[in-house]
């Protein structure tokens, strides 16, 4: 039977989950693609967003109660969910509903992930479901929630963790959990900052990490929210604060994750950061991508453009045929008489004639002048490229000219706060926030 139409696990059914998906992050890391709108609404891919991953594999597993808890930036979003997500049936109890902070609970914003659903208590307990899960909108992966739910009720859990495997190098960017034997969590350390974090019990070659998905039993969740609430020592985090006082005084269990993407190694990526967020991007280009968007089993949905087709010029004897290899290109792109390779190009884009654009993402109604060379760069939404620029080929002089260039030595270009072409004088024209992290 196709995961897409089973209703029913085991007498816990997808109707019977309320989905809180976080979505009022600043993403500060992600400056400057978070200049002017909401992480969530970072493009991906070309034609996605990025909190239309998290919503299509709502929709795929069931879910049809979905609150997006905003805080930052938010008008973009809330736009963009009722163009795209206005795809279900209020008459059946179901929707996909923006919550925006009311300080009805406290005269504050968001303090921390754990707050933002602690201030939405009362549309939690309006929608009477005994489950509740929470989510983020910054992560990249296909999962079936259904399954989480139904080893959630099968072991009698309180709150269930959603962990995958992770390098014991690579855990100081997680919440790391201890396990016991039969999945049960004895500790939790968010991202340990030392060389000895816990190891699997399974495969002491890895450690369990937390993804950021919860699933929890309403009452139990009602109950520790309105607790941390009052602790005035309480950053007010999931991670930090919430989950580790759980430990020993709630059956806290670890769902192992099972990928939906249906490849050799399991799929998960955090894109909180540039370069995670410019990772994630190449690995859609291979010609066979380590996350698959052609799973027709698996659809990831999104609101395309009113744009026509890409299309590629210049194929004049003794000139250069514009053309793209190993690349992405979204409609309403032209690529006229330039090369384009390896790349992610949004809608919107123009490559003119003569360029070399190499492993880049080129992010909606980019220009890319005549004559210019682009190499391993992100360039922002509504950027001009002048013509003979030359982008990641030297690094200190792309710091010179003002822009971004992140640890892994992605250059990162975003326009003028005023207009989006970037002009001769460089410099003088970029956010000091810009050159200061550059």
């Amino acid at each position: 039977m196709s995961n897409l139409v089973r209703t029913s696990i085991r007498g816990a059914e997808p109707r019977q989950v309320l989905t809180m998906l976080l979505a009022g992050g600043a993403g500060e890391r992600l400056f400057p693609l978070t200049r002017d709108e909401a992480k969530p609404m970072v493009p991906f891919g070309g034609i996605y967003r990025l909190i239309d991953i998290p919503l299509s594999n709502c929709i795929n597993s069931g879910l049809r109660k979905v609150y997006i808890l905003t805080q930052h930036k938010a008008l973009t979003l809330n736009r963009h969910i009722r163009k795209t997500w206005n795809i279900l049936s209020p008459e059946l109890g179901e929707f996909v509903e923006i919550l925006s902070p009311t300080k009805r609970l406290r005269d504050t914003w968001y303090l921390g992930t754990a707050d933002a659903v602690y201030q939405n208590l009362q549309s939690i307990e309006d929608e009477q479901s005994p489950y509740v899960l929470i989510l983020s909108a910054d992560h990249v992966y296909k999962m079936d929630y259904r399954l989480m739910l139904e080893w959630h009720v099968e072991n009698d859990a309180d709150v269930t963790l959603a962990t995958t495997q992770v390098a014991p190098s690579d855990a100081g960017r997680f919440g790391i959990v201890t396990l016991d034997r039969d999945f049960s969590i004895l500790g939790f350390e968010e991202k340990p900052q030392h060389d000895q974090p816990d190891r699997s019990h399974f495969n002491s070659d890895v450690c369990s990490a937390s993804m950021g998905i919860y699933l929890f039993s309403t009452d139990v969740l009602l109950e520790v929210l309105r607790a941390d609430a009052h602790d005035p020592d309480s950053a007010h985090d999931f991670g930090h604060n919430l989950l580790p006082k759980l430990m020993g005084r709630r059956r806290v269990i670890a769902y192992d994750f099972v990928d939906e993407n249906r490849k050799e190694i399991r799929y998960w990526r955090d894109v909180g950061t540039l370069d995670a967020y410019y990772a994630a991007n190449m690995d859609l280009v291979a010609v066979t991508p380590d996350f698959n968007l052609y799973d027709d089993a698996w659809p990831m949905r999104m609101s395309a453009p009113i744009a026509p087709p890409a299309k590629f010029v210049f194929g004049d004897e003794g000139r250069r045929t514009g053309n793209a290899t190993d690349s992405l290109v979204s409609n309403g792109c032209i690529v006229s008489g330039g090369i384009v390779r390896n790349s992610v190009l949004s809608p919107g884009v123009r490559v003119h004639s003569y360029c070399d654009i190499q492993s880049s993402i080129l992010l909606p109604n980019v220009h890319i002048g005549r004559r210019s060379r682009i190499r391993r760069a992100i360039i922002a939404q509504d950027v001009h490229i002048p013509e003979h620029s030359e982008i990641g080929y030297n690094l200190a002089e792309d710091r010179r000219a003002g822009h971004l260039v992140t640890e892994s030595g992605i250059v990162v270009v975003a326009g003028d706060p005023a207009g989006e072409t970037i002009p001769e004088e460089m410099p003088s024209m970029v956010p000091q926030a810009l050159r200061a992290a550059g």
